[in-house]
């Protein structure tokens, strides 16, 4: 038998976010007539704008094309 304490550190390892890397991006699948179309998503961690913003431009720019 051995007699010796093993020294541990009393520190523990923080849990870190997973980055989009790590995890797994949605799948949107949409079929139109014959072809079956599938979309990764995929989000900035820098951008500044938020999905509402996002899409109010889309649609401010899509109008102002069609005026």
């Amino acid at each position: 038998m051995n007699n010796e304490t093993r020294k541990t550190d009393s520190t523990t390892a923080a849990a870190s976010p997973l980055t989009v890397k790590e995890a797994p991006q949605p799948v949107m699948i949409k079929k139109i007539g014959k072809t079956t179309y599938r979309v990764k998503i995929h989000f900035s961690e820098t951008s500044k704008e938020t999905m509402s913003d996002k899409i109010k431009r889309l649609i401010l720019n899509d109008s102002e094309k069609i005026s």
